[in-house]
C-alpha cells in the first residue's frame, strides 16, 4: 500500500516536473461562467454564496466509459461508497458527513428518488455517463428552493442538448476487464454500448439515445477464507432516454420527456458469503413536461413529473430452506411553478409553489405495504430574495414552508450572503435549515414506526475564492452541521428517533492550476468529523489528478487518490469499532482524435498498482482493470 502511495506521488511529480518549462506567457481571457443550481435560473458564479462545483461538458469527454459514480466520487465533500465494488453492489452517496437519504438528485432540474427504499434515494445506476451533458454539484443544505432530502447536497445532472443540425449520429462502445486484486487474467467481462440520435429542424428539437451495458466476472461478497471459488455476479443495464422541444418563439419553449431505464443483477448473501441463488430487477418510468416563459422583467417555468420505480430480488433464506421474493413500487408526482422577478439589476424575487405526492406499495414475506396507506403529499410555498450591489456584498435569503400531510407545516429558512472583494478574491458564508419527514418504509415496513418525528438539520459554513486570471483558483469551505431527531434502527427491530444531536463538521479545500501550457492540475482535500461513525466516510480524503493536451489530438490524465484510515462501528457483526488501513488508488487515461470531432480512440487502465484494500467490510474490490472503446460521431 506505501509502495503504491509512493509510486503514484513520483508519476505527479514526474509530470509535473516534465512539463513545468511549458510555463503559459499568453494572456487567459476571464469568461463569465454561470450556474444553475443555486437559484434554479441562471446567474453568474461570482454572484453565488455557495461553492458549486462543475463537471463540464468538455470534462465528461475526456471521461468516456467512466460511469457516473466514478465521476462524482472524485468530487470535493462527496464519498460514494460501492464505488470500486462490484457493478451490482448497492452505492450510497454521502456529502459532508450525512447519509444517502440527505442527498437530492435532480435531473434537468427535476427531483427523482424511490419513495419504496428505505432512504428514498435515488439509484445512480440508473444513470449513465454517455447521456450527460454536465453536472453540478451543489454541497450544504438547499432546501429552501428543493425541498425536503436537500439537507447536505443537491446534484443536478444535466442531459445532453440537441444538436443544431437536422440530424446528428453518436454511437460510442467499450470493452475491459471487470477483475478483483488477486485475477490477473484477461477476461473482456465489461461491455458498453450507447447510440444517440438528435437534431433540431426549424422550431422542433428531438433527442432519443439508448445504452446498453453488461458487467460479469466479479463475486459482491469477499472470498476471504473459502477454498471454493465464489461465482461472479453479472450485472445487466438498459437505458433509453426521448425528449422532444417545440419553440413557439424566443420567449416561449416546451418540452417532454421520457426515461425507461433497467438494469438485473446478481448480489450476494452478505459479507463474506457466496450466493448462487439471490438476483434482482430494476425498473424506472419517468415522464414529465418543462416549459419556460420568458417576459420582459423575468421568466415563469413549470415542471411536471411521473416516476416510477419497480424493484423486485430474491432471497435465499436459510433458516427456511426457501427463496423469499420481494416486491416494491415506488411513484412520484411532482408539479413545480416557479418565477423570476427582476426588480432590477441588483434585486430578483424568486418564487414557487412546489407539489409532491409518494406512495410505497410493498409485498414481502414479512408483511405488505398497502399504498393507499403508505402515502403522502407535500405542498411547499417557498421564496428567495438575492440582492447584488455594485460594492460587492450579495446576499440570497429564502424560506419555505412544508406543508406535509403526515406532519403539518415546518418553516425552513436559507440566509446565504457573500462579498466580492474583487473579481479574484470572496468571501461566502450561509446558515441553513432542513426538515426530512420518515419514510413510508421507515413508518410501515416490519421495522416501522408510526410514531417517528421528522429528521431536522442546521448546517453553516464559511469560505473563501480566490482566482487569478484563470491560472489558478482555490476554494475552502468550513461546514458543521447538527442533526436532531436522526431516524436510526439501533435493535434491528423497530426505526427509532436518537435522542442526541449528531453533529458532523469538516473542511473542504480544492485548487486548480491552469498556470502550465497545456496543463491542468487539480486537487482536492476533504476532512471530515463525525460524532458517529456508523458509515464508511473518511476523516481525509485526497484527490490529485494532471491532464494534458500537449500531444496533438491527444488528451492524457493521471489521477491519484488518497482514503485515509477509517474506523467503522460494525453495529450488525462484531459489535466492535473495526479499523480500517487507508489506500491510494491510481488510474490512467488517454484519448486520441483519429478522425477531428469524428472518431475518437479512448483507453484507461484503473488501479494500475493493483492496490488491495477494503472499501466495504467482507466485500470485493476492484483491482487492475483495462478498457479500450471508440466514440463516433456523424
Amino acid at each position: 500500500m506505501k509502495k503504491s502511495f509512493y509510486l503514484g506521488w513520483v508519476c505527479l511529480f514526474m509530470v509535473y516536473t516534465n512539463l513545468f518549462a511549458q510555463e503559459k506567457t499568453a494572456h487567459v481571457e476571464q469568461l463569465e461562467e454561470v450556474v444553475v443550481t443555486a437559484t434554479k435560473f441562471a446567474i453568474k458564479k461570482e454572484l453565488v454564496g455557495k461553492i458549486i462545483y462543475q463537471i463540464k461538458a468538455e470534462e465528461i469527454a475526456n471521461l468516456k466509459g467512466k460511469s457516473v459514480v466514478d465521476v462524482l466520487d472524485n468530487i470535493a465533500g462527496i464519498q460514494i461508497n460501492g464505488t470500486n465494488s462490484s457493478a451490482g453492489k448497492n452505492k450510497s452517496t454521502y456529502i459532508r458527513g450525512g447519509r444517502d437519504r440527505q442527498v437530492l438528485v435532480l435531473i434537468d432540474g427535476v427531483p427523482v428518488s424511490d419513495p419504496s427504499g428505505v432512504n428514498t434515494t435515488f439509484d445512480l445506476r440508473l444513470l449513465t455517463l454517455s447521456q450527460i451533458e454536465s453536472i453540478e454539484i451543489m454541497n450544504g443544505a438547499a432546501s429552501t428552493l428543493y425541498g425536503s432530502g436537500a439537507a447536505t447536497g443537491v446534484i443536478n445532472i444535466k442531459l445532453k442538448k440537441s444538436s443544431n443540425k437536422p440530424i446528428s449520429l453518436n454511437y460510442q462502445t467499450s470493452i475491459g476487464t471487470n477483475n478483483s486484486q488477486n485475477d490477473s487474467k484477461i477476461n473482456l467481462n465489461d461491455f458498453n454500448q450507447n447510440v444517440t440520435v438528435n437534431g433540431t429542424l426549424n422550431k422542433f428539437t428531438y433527442f432519443t439515445s439508448l445504452n446498453t451495458s453488461k458487467t460479469d466476472g466479479l463475486s459482491e461478497a469477499l472470498n476471504e477464507n473459502s477454498a471454493i471459488k465464489y461465482e461472479s455476479d453479472a450485472l445487466k443495464a438498459i437505458n433509453t432516454f426521448v425528449r422532444i422541444g417545440y419553440a413557439f418563439n424566443e420567449k416561449f419553449n416546451i418540452q417532454l420527456f421520457n426515461n425507461y431505464d433497467k438494469d438485473v443483477y446478481d448480489y450476494d448473501a452478505g459479507a463474506f458469503t457466496d450466493s448462487d441463488i439471490n438476483n434482482g430487477e430494476n425498473k424506472q418510468l419517468r415522464f414529465g413536461l418543462t416549459s419556460n416563459f420568458n417576459y420582459t422583467k423575468g421568466s415563469l417555468s413549470l415542471t411536471t413529473s411521473y416516476n416510477k420505480i419497480d424493484r423486485m430480488f430474491d432471497s435465499f433464506n436459510s433458516w427456511a430452506n426457501t427463496t423469499d421474493h420481494y416486491e416494491y413500487a415506488g411513484k412520484t408526482t411532482l408539479v413545480d411553478i416557479v418565477n423570476n422577478y427582476k426588480f432590477s439589476n441588483e434585486i430578483q424575487l424568486i418564487t414557487g409553489l412546489n407539489y409532491q405526492k409518494q406512495s410505497n406499495l410493498t409485498n414481502s414475506p414479512y408483511g405488505n405495504i398497502e399504498d393507499d396507506l403508505a402515502n403522502y403529499n407535500t405542498i411547499d410555498p417557498y421564496a428567495t430574495v438575492i440582492y447584488n450591489l455594485k460594492s460587492g456584498f450579495n446576499i440570497n435569503a429564502g424560506v419555505r414552508l412544508n406543508n406535509h400531510s403526515e406532519y403539518g407545516n415546518h418553516l425552513v429558512y436559507n440566509v446565504n450572503p457573500s462579498f466580492n472583494f474583487s473579481n479574484e478574491f470572496r468571501l461566502i458564508s450561509s446558515i441553513s435549515t432542513a426538515f426530512i419527514a420518515p419514510s413510508t418504509y421507515q413508518l410501515f415496513s416490519q421495522y416501522g414506526n408510526v410514531n417517528l418525528n421528522p429528521e431536522e438539520n442546521k448546517t453553516i459554513e464559511a469560505g473563501l475564492v480566490f482566482s487569478k486570471n484563470q491560472l489558478f483558483e482555490i476554494n475552502s469551505v468550513f461546514f458543521y452541521r447538527e442533526e436532531d431527531n436522526a431516524i436510526i434502527l439501533p435493535d434491528y427491530v423497530t426505526y427509532q428517533n436518537a435522542t442526541e444531536t449528531l453533529n458532523a463538521k469538516g473542511v473542504e479545500t480544492s485548487l486548480k492550476i491552469n498556470a502550465l501550457k497545456d496543463i491542468t492540475i487539480s486537487l482536492g482535500h476533504t476532512y471530515t468529523n463525525k460524532s458517529a461513525d456508523l458509515d464508511y466516510i473518511p476523516k481525509n480524503k485526497f484527490t490529485a489528478l494532471i491532464e494534458t493536451n500537449s500531444i496533438k489530438n491527444t488528451y492524457l490524465s493521471l489521477r491519484l487518490k488518497n482514503i485515509s484510515k477509517r474506523t467503522y462501528f460494525d453495529q450488525w457483526g462484531t459489535g466492535e469499532n473495526i479499523n480500517l488501513k487507508s489506500y491510494n488508488l491510481v488510474d490512467i487515461y488517454a484519448s486520441n482524435d483519429i478522425i477531428k470531432n469524428k472518431l475518437t480512440l479512448f483507453a484507461q487502465v484503473n488501479n494500475i498498482f493493483n492496490e488491495d484494500y477494503i472499501e466495504t467490510i467482507g466485500y470485493t474490490t476492484l483491482g487492475r482493470n483495462f478498457k479500450i472503446g471508440l466514440d463516433f460521431n456523424f
